[in-house]
Order: C-alpha cells, then sequence, then structure tokens
C-alpha cells in the first residue's frame, strides 16, 4: 500500500505541473508545422520589363510592391497545414452562431466540405483563429512559410508547374485541400500557391526602402497572399501565384478565390 507520504508527494508534483502549464508547457495545436526562427528572404527585385501588367490591364506594375528583396529575421511560429476548410468553419459557426460565409446561402456544401472556405470577409478569418486559440500570419511570416530560407519564387522551387498548383482556371474553382502534394513548401505546408488566396494579418503597406507610390497604401486593405485558383481577376497568369506576390483587399470584401489558414506562437 502506497504510504501518506508518498500520496502528498504525487499531489504536490500534479499540482506543480497545472501550475506550469500557463508557463512555457503550452504545445501548439494539431496539424500545424513549426516553422523555426531565422533569417529568410522575402521580396523581389523582378521587374516587368515589357510593362505586361499594363498590357493585361493590371493598373499596378508587376513586382513593384515587393521591392526591395531581401532577408529579415522573423521569430519562431506554426501554420496551419492546410487552408481551413468548409467543414472546419462550419464547426465553427455552428458553436458560436457565427455568420456563413455568403456561399452558403442555399445551405452547407456538403459536397465540398474538404474544400477551402471562400468568400470570408478577413474579420470572420481573424474570429475563426482566434476561436482556435489561434491568430492570422503576418505577410513576413506567409511569405517564410512558403519559400523557405532559399527564397523560392514558386513554394517547390524555381520554375512554374501547372501540375503542383490550382490555378489558370484549370479546376473550375476549388479543390479539396492538399490535393496537389508535389506543390508543397520547403516545410512541407500545402495550397501556398494557388487554390485560395489566403488573408494575412497586415495592413496593406509600403515595405522599407520601397520606391513604388502606390495609392492603395495605408490602412485600407489587408494583405493577400498565394494567389487563387482562377489567377486574378479576369487574368490568369502564372505571376500572381508567386511567393513573393503581393495582393491588397478590403476587410470587408469576399472573394470566392480567398480564403484563409491560420497561425500559432508561443
Amino acid at each position: 500500500m502506497q504510504s501518506i507520504a508518498g500520496r502528498t508527494g504525487l499531489k504536490i508534483l500534479f499540482l506543480s505541473a497545472i501550475l506550469l502549464l500557463p508557463f512555457g508547457c503550452k504545445k501548439p495545436p494539431q496539424d500545424m508545422i513549426q516553422i523555426p526562427k531565422g533569417d529568410a528572404i522575402v521580396g523581389s527585385n523582378e521587374v516587368d520589363k515589357e510593362a505586361k501588367a499594363l498590357q493585361y490591364g493590371d493598373r499596378r506594375p508587376w513586382y513593384a510592391n515587393e521591392r526591395p528583396e531581401r532577408k529579415e529575421s522573423i521569430g519562431e511560429f506554426y501554420i496551419d497545414k492546410t487552408e481551413v476548410t468548409n467543414a472546419m468553419y462550419k464547426e465553427f459557426a455552428d458553436k458560436t452562431s457565427h455568420r456563413l460565409p455568403a456561399g452558403w446561402a442555399n445551405g452547407y456544401p456538403a459536397q465540398i466540405a474538404d474544400h477551402p472556405v471562400i468568400l470570408v470577409s478577413w474579420y470572420d478569418a481573424q474570429d475563426y483563429c482566434q476561436w482556435k486559440g489561434k491568430r492570422l500570419p503576418t505577410e513576413l511570416e506567409w511569405e517564410k512559410a512558403a519559400r523557405g530560407t532559399d527564397g523560392n519564387r514558386f513554394p517547390w522551387g524555381a520554375e512554374f508547374d501547372d501540375k503542383k498548383v490550382n490555378t489558370l482556371g484549370a479546376y473550375g474553382g476549388t479543390t479539396p485541400v492538399g490535393t496537389f502534394t508535389e506543390g508543397k513548401s520547403p516545410y512541407g505546408l500545402l495550397d501556398m500557391a494557388g487554390n485560395a488566396q489566403e488573408w494575412t494579418s497586415d495592413w496593406y503597406k509600403q515595405y522599407p526602402g520601397n520606391d513604388f507610390n502606390d495609392k492603395d497604401y495605408g490602412e485600407k486593405f489587408k494583405v493577400v497572399r498565394g494567389g487563387g485558383w482562377g489567377g486574378m481577376g479576369h487574368y490568369n497568369l502564372q505571376v500572381y501565384v508567386r511567393t513573393a506576390f503581393r495582393n491588397a483587399a478590403p476587410p470587408e470584401g469576399l472573394f470566392d478565390d480567398v480564403g484563409f489558414r491560420c497561425a500559432w506562437s508561443k
């Protein structure tokens, strides 16, 4: 039989463990990938020498808001391996009575439960992440997770490959998250290019040392990353699924190619 002293000692150890949990023993949520602290290449020095953006009707010159390419020191964080799915978002909506995505007007789309949730605003995405005990990733966190420390042009490497990404309108819409396993990022994240663009936490602001004056800079638009299933607007171009590409959207906006994933840090 265990002694009274032994039982008392076990109780003390148990209580000590409970007290220590909030102060450094917190574990990351499941289905997230650790991104270690350290330097990462962000931005780009590419130039649209042929003014292709104007030819395609894009009012913002390609690459202009990405300059200059540089190294940034980014702390450790965790990020969801996949985009948040319709099924994940339904659980949130059911338990919180949060408003439903605009695309669910005719009911929950059970046939695409494993597709990324879309037609949700930045505020909706933020609310979901907070409900999960997480947050939206910063723009630089997202970029490091997408391109690794070597500065990949696309999550999988330097050259575009339409077999590794859902874009160019090839599938007519979103696909189940994680379909394109060969397109994973250096850290193993899926759909960091194509499928759904993704909200980040940051306002669309000018990079330090940037020489492009965009009237949209400021606290009017949130940065969206990753490119979507149909390119950008009416144009299905590879440039929009590059890891350095910066898009901007009003935080209250609802778009059929914009979703999100969450981040977490200790």
